[in-house]
């Protein structure tokens, strides 16, 4: 198959609608790849002010234990 040298303008208008669909597709599946990510940082905020308040238990536990020994 050789190359195209010239384009009707029912072809270019097809080609044109096709890119068209794919990049709605693309624009689809970015805009549902945000919303995960979105999704991901929630979570792992709060994983992280779990482990800040557990960690912030545990100093508090210690100092308690250390103040009671002296």
């Amino acid at each position: 198959m050789g190359v195209r040298e010239a384009w009707t303008d029912e072809r270019l208008d097809d080609l044109s609608k096709k890119m068209d669909q794919g990049f709605s597709r693309l624009d689809a599946e970015m805009r549902a790849l945000n919303g995960r990510f979105d999704s991901l940082q929630k979570t792992l905020i709060q994983i992280g002010f779990g482990f800040g308040a557990a960690l912030i238990a545990l100093i508090a536990a210690l100092i308690g234990t250390i103040a009671t020994q002296l």
